[in-house]
């Protein structure tokens, strides 16, 4: 099989989010990236939970993080959170943070609200708590591909674990999945580190070469600012998407520009889901909807003449014609040669019981 449409990990498990089985030929599992988007209110975060529900998300993640543990007194901004009006990247990072107890309280929130919980832990002292919450699945962000011990304590949660690979090389891709060989239920995003991603840049394409290095499930984290960008993601055999959203992509803060606003995130969802559909599976079957066409409109093998018990069917004796019901065209050289069981009219499809057909030789003797 080729690895690239493979629907299991490479320890030949099926991959499950949420009790449910994710892969090509399924119904994409959608992530609403609340991130920071809350603005630092544990209320805003809330109502964001609500409408990752009702745009039809399957899961909503959050970011549990502490400035000081994160970044040490040498951290810079980023270009685009400099455009963003951010002056002092600790300064940026503290205002947006909720604490444990709030994303514990929002875990739960996501369960009674009935999509699934879960959350990116970006320091190592911080798996203590998340170990106390019911967080149903851990990500873990780009700039930690190449952070062994946080992808050691992410993947011993025992929980599915989603590693995103924006701003990486192949070979930190491929030492990665080195690291987690081991992890059971494990999944890797393709992403593009820049917010917004011009189209130029999403590198959808990439899951193909990601998947062949990693064995697993792949899908799109996607930072671009359009609404069809999953849809074509899905059509590239991406099974999972990572969106950001937010309630105004007009806000101040980093990640506001690069989300979609609830009504946007529906309309998303819609199309990823309307993709999913329309491409189906990944080989090639015939359809119960074709069989009709299939019948009317295939083609038989006619007698161009009336055609007699005993003769030998020569080519001449022979046209193709609908409907297929008769024997296939792709048979002509089987009949030709052979004698005919019975008469046979002009214009007629041919049967096989109007064919004398060599008699098998019983087995065993």
């Amino acid at each position: 099989m080729n690895p690239c449409w493979s629907d299991t990990g490479r320890r030949g498990e099926p991959f499950f989010l949420g009790g449910r089985e994710i892969g090509p030929g399924r119904a994409p599992f959608v992530i609403a990236e609340i991130g920071v988007n809350h603005d630092g209110s544990f209320e805003r975060a809330r109502e964001l939970v609500h409408a990752a529900r009702d745009a039809g998300a399957d899961a909503a993640k959050f970011q549990m993080f502490d400035a000081a543990m994160l970044m040490s007194r040498d951290a810079v901004l980023a270009a685009y959170q400099k455009e963003r009006g951010a002056r002092d990247p600790r300064e940026m990072l503290s205002a947006l943070a909720l604490s444990t107890d709030e994303l514990g309280r929002l875990a739960e929130e996501c369960v009674k609200c009935g999509i699934v919980p879960m959350v990116t832990v970006f320091s190592l002292p911080l798996f203590e708590a998340a170990r106390t919450h019911t967080w149903h699945a851990f990500k873990t962000a780009s700039p930690d591909l190449v952070n062994l011990p946080l992808l050691r304590a992410a993947a011993s949660q025992g929980k599915p674990l989603v590693v995103s690979t924006g701003a990486a090389t192949r070979d930190e891709v491929t030492r990665a999945a080195e690291w987690l060989a081991d992890v059971r239920q494990l999944a890797f995003l393709q992403c593009t580190s820049s917010y917004p991603a011009r189209d130029d840049m999403a590198a959808i394409g990439a899951m193909h070469e990601i998947r062949a290095i990693t064995g697993r499930i792949v899908g799109y984290s996607d930072h671009t600012a359009s609404m069809d960008t999953g849809a074509l993601a899905i059509a590239a055999g991406g099974a999972i998407l990572e969106k950001h959203l937010t309630y105004d992509r007009n806000a101040v803060g980093p990640d506001h520009a690069a989300s979609l606003d609830p009504a946007q995130f529906a309309g998303y969802v819609a199309l990823a889901r309307r993709a999913a559909r329309m491409i189906g599976g990944f080989t090639k079957e015939l359809q119960a909807v074709e069989r009709d066409v299939r019948t009317v409109s295939r083609q038989s093998l006619v007698a161009v003449r009336p055609l007699v018990a005993g003769e030998v069917v020569t080519p001449h004796d022979l046209c193709v014609k609908r409907p297929g019901t008769g024997i296939c065209a792709s048979r002509f050289d089987d009949v030709v040669g052979r004698r005919l069981a019975r008469d046979v009219d002009a214009d007629r499809v041919l049967v096989d019981a109007d064919i004398l057909w060599p008699v098998p030789a019983e087995s065993g003797l």
